[in-house]
């Protein structure tokens, strides 16, 4: 595990309503973000890293001794984007990479294309016609003579059905009869591949989780919002265009809510809290954004409180609030353990909330090359039950998860109203503790 990851509980705490709830973090610097030439290095160095050190290891679990990835230019599988070094903008013609175990536990890796790609896989196909292709990848296949042969194609997980119809098709109709009985889904080794992090990639990880908080702390903030000025489809519009400027990837449009005293809320409500209002005094905000940079993915929820007139500081009651939002994440992450299952840690997060009666909803799901990413499903907003085939995915170490739920709670300056805290920060799950990657709101943005 990362020294980074390792010193953030030492770094991150703070003091709340004397409750101490660690690794709490206000992000006041924005980080700096790379050009696109300078982003080429560190990404194809963990690439490779992840296809030298991490790809045996995940294809002796999951038994396969082939591995294919087979894509067409603008149809390609999703993952294929995940294995290429940068600059790749698309597979080329049709691009088969050919990832093959060997006696020594190494995996041999090269493409059976008219081009290669880059240092990192060379192709071992002189050209000719796209028949010629197909028998060129069967002959490979019969001197190699792998017993189990992985194909991307999966029922269950989307990032594991990437092999298009067409292209299983020729596969078939170009292997002997004996090969084709040793196709097998690969899905147990993509689901692995995707959500397993590297020791290079979770050195980088709180600086692509910082950029997105920094934005969020500029966003929440005078520098942005004007009561009885600013809309909340403004604040979203800002966070969009400033991920622009970045140059860093939102993967979905920015959200940005109030709620506000006087509201019609139940503890049942599912959400609460509405876009597309002017924000006023006294208005709680809360916000939804995600972003992709270094081949990395975000997922962050926040809040903020904007003072009313002759306010200095956030109301005791919301503080309270928050710092019951920051006590659901413990129970939820306190429950990871390594090998339970998404609904089991589910259940048991449930279970605890309810005994310190905490009325909660649990919906965390991990991260990495997208922002809902392969691995075990923690719940979902409209489902608190089990979720079936990823709620029953096990824990593994080295997997990052956006820790994502809501409270409610009422608050005694708003005659009792109900209100929630919507919490979600980006952490990884080391084996034994969760870290979060930039630590965690444990303090109200506040807007003057």
């Amino acid at each position: 595990m990362s020294k980074i990851l390792a010193s953030m509980l030492a770094i991150f705490s703070v003091m709340l309503n004397a409750q101490e709830f660690t690794q709490g973090r206000q992000v006041t610097e924005m980080p700096s973000v790379l050009s696109f030439k300078d982003r080429v290095t560190p990404l194809n160095d963990m690439v490779v890293d992840r296809l030298d050190n991490l790809l045996p290891t995940l294809m002796a679990e999951a038994d396969i001794d082939m591995w294919l990835v087979i894509n067409r230019e603008y149809g390609e599988d999703r993952l294929f984007f995940t294995l290429v070094p940068q600059p790749t903008f698309a597979a080329r013609r049709t691009t088969m990479l050919v990832f093959s175990k060997q006696e020594d536990g190494t995996v041999e890796r090269f493409s059976v294309s008219r081009y290669a790609i880059g240092d990192v896989y060379p192709t071992i196909w002189d050209g000719g016609s796209k028949a010629e292709q197909w028998l060129r990848l069967a002959q490979i296949i019969e001197e190699r003579d792998p017993q189990r042969i992985g194909i991307n194609t999966s029922k269950d997980w989307a990032l594991a059905d990437g092999l298009s119809v067409g292209l299983y098709n020729q596969l078939v109709a170009n292997l002997p009869a004996k090969y084709q009985e040793r196709l097998v889904s690969a899905e147990n080794l993509v689901v692995r591949w995707l959500e397993t992090r590297t020791e290079k990639e979770l050195q980088v990880y709180p600086q692509v989780v910082s950029i997105a908080r920094g934005v969020i702390a500029e966003a929440f903030s005078n520098k942005v919002i004007t009561p009885g000025v600013t809309t909340t489809d403004d604040v979203a519009w800002y966070i969009r265009e400033r991920f622009e400027e970045l140059q860093v990837r939102p993967w979905f449009q920015p959200y940005v809510n109030v709620q506000r005293q006087g509201d019609k809320t139940t503890k049942e409500d599912v959400f609460m809290g509405a876009p597309g209002m002017l924000i006023e005094p006294g208005d709680i905000l809360h916000t939804d954004v995600g972003i992709c940079y270094l081949n990395l993915c975000t997922d962050t929820q926040e809040m903020a409180y904007v003072l009313r007139l002759g306010e200095s500081d956030v109301p005791e009651g919301l503080k309270e609030a928050l710092g019951v939002g920051n006590q659901w994440q413990d129970i939820l992450t306190g429950n990871f353990t390594t090998g339970s299952t998404g609904n089991e840690i589910l259940a048991n997060t449930i279970a605890d909330s309810k005994a310190a009666s905490i009325i909660s909803s649990t919906y965390t799901h991990p991260l990495g090359f997208v922002g809902h990413a392969s691995g075990p499903t923690i719940g979902m907003w409209d489902n608190q039950g089990p979720t079936p085939v990823q709620g029953d995915w096990k824990l593994y170490p080295n997997t990052v998860y956006a820790i994502e739920g809501n409270i409610a709670t009422q608050v005694p300056e708003w005659d009792n109203q109900w209100i929630q805290i919507k919490l979600e920060q980006d952490a990884v799950f080391d084996g034994k503790n969760v870290w979060y990657l930039a630590g965690r709101q444990t303090q109200w943005h506040v807007i003057n």
